[in-house]
C-alpha cells in the first residue's frame, strides 16, 4: 500500500493509486495526537454506553456470543467538533473533489471498536455496492468503471496483524464483483496496517474485511464514507444533527451533509427560476 503523507499526497496520485493501483493509500501526518486522543475518549465513552447499536458487521461477529465485542458509535458529528474537522480535513477535500467530483458528499460518519477477542468479517465490498451479491438488483452493465465511493479510516489504536488491521486484495477494485472461493482472498490479501493518527484512504469496491483481533488492546477507528454528490447516502445526518449545529456548520460540511443538492425536490412547488436547465 503507497504511503503518503500530508505534504505529499496529491491528488492526481492518489487517484491514479485507487483506480489504477492497489485500491487503497496511507496518509500520515493529517491529524495531531490531541485530535486522535480526544476523538478516542468520545469513542470510548459512547460505545461503553452504547454497545448494542446497529453494525453492519457481516459474518462471524453476528454470532450472539461474540456482538459485544465490536461496537459501532453513529452521528458523530453532534458529538464532538474534532470530528468535523476530520470529515473536512483539507488534504481529504483535495483528493475527494478530484475522485468524486467536486460536490461529493458524505454517506456516514462512524467510529467502529473492536474489543480484544474481537471477530473478523466476510469479505465485500461498501455501500452502495454492498449488495451486490444480488446484481439482479442493480441497472444493467452496472461496473466499477467510475467511483461511487471512497472510504477514509482515521486509525485511533494501532492497526497491526494481531489486532486486526483491515485485509484487502490489491487490485481488486477493477472488477465489480464479490470474491469468491476461487479468489482465494485470505491467502492473497495485504493489511491496511498503521498508527494512530495515519488515515487508510480506499475504493469501497475494494475487497476487504476486519480481521480478528487477536490482540489485547482495541482497535478502534473512525469510518467514513463519501459518496458523489446524486447518490443516496447511508445515513440520514442532517435528521440525526441539532438546529444549531447545522445553522452554524461550515460550507464544507453543509456540502458533506447533502445541504447544497437540492434533490428530490417537490418541482411543483419550485420557483419558475430554479427549473432553469431540467429540459
Amino acid at each position: 500500500m503507497l504511503h503518503f503523507t500530508s505534504k505529499t499526497a496529491t491528488p492526481d496520485a492518489i487517484v491514479d493509486a485507487l483506480l489504477n493501483g492497489q485500491g487503497a493509500v496511507r496518509i500520515s501526518g493529517l491529524f495531531s495526537p490531541q485530535q486522535i486522543a480526544e476523538a478516542r475518549q468520545i469513542v470510548m465513552e459512547h460505545s461503553d454506553q452504547d454497545a448494542q447499536k446497529a453494525t453492519h458487521f457481516q459474518g462471524a461477529a453476528e454470532d450472539a456470543g461474540t456482538l459485544n465485542l465490536q461496537r459501532r458509535v453513529w452521528n458523530l458529528l453532534a458529538k464532538g467538533e474534532v470530528f468535523s474537522d476530520m470529515a473536512a480535513h483539507p488534504v481529504l477535500m483535495d483528493v475527494l473533489r478530484a475522485f468524486l467530483g467536486t460536490e461529493f458528499i458524505m454517506g456516514s460518519i462512524a467510529a467502529n471498536r473492536i474489543l480484544p477477542g474481537g471477530p473478523g468479517q466476510e469479505p465485500h465490498v461498501d455501500y452502495p455496492y454492498w449488495d451486490f451479491h444480488k446484481p439482479e438488483t442493480h441497472p444493467v452493465g452496472f461496473n466499477g468503471s467510475f467511483p461511487m465511493n471512497a472510504q477514509v479510516s482515521v486509525i485511533l489504536d494501532p492497526f497491526t496483524k494481531e489486532s486486526g488491521a483491515t485485509a484487502y486484495m490489491p487490485g481488486s477494485q477493477k472488477q465489480l464483483r464479490y470474491p469468491t472461493p476461487e479468489d482465494r482472498f485470505f491467502e492473497n490479501c495485504e493489511q491496511m496496517t498503521g498508527e494512530p493518527g495515519d488515515v487508510v484512504l480506499f475504493y469501497g469496491v475494494t475487497w476487504h474485511c476486519a480481521m480478528p483481533n487477536t490482540s489485547q488492546h482495541d482497535r478502534s477507528a473512525i469510518l467514513i464514507q463519501y459518496l458523489p454528490k446524486w447518490v443516496k447516502p447511508m445515513e440520514d445526518m442532517p435528521a440525526a444533527l441539532p438546529q444549531d449545529f447545522i445553522d452554524n456548520a461550515s460550507p464544507e460540511i453543509r456540502q458533506l451533509i447533502g445541504l447544497n443538492y437540492p434533490y428530490p425536490e417537490v418541482l411543483d412547488a419550485a420557483k419558475a427560476g430554479n427549473a432553469e436547465g431540467r429540459t
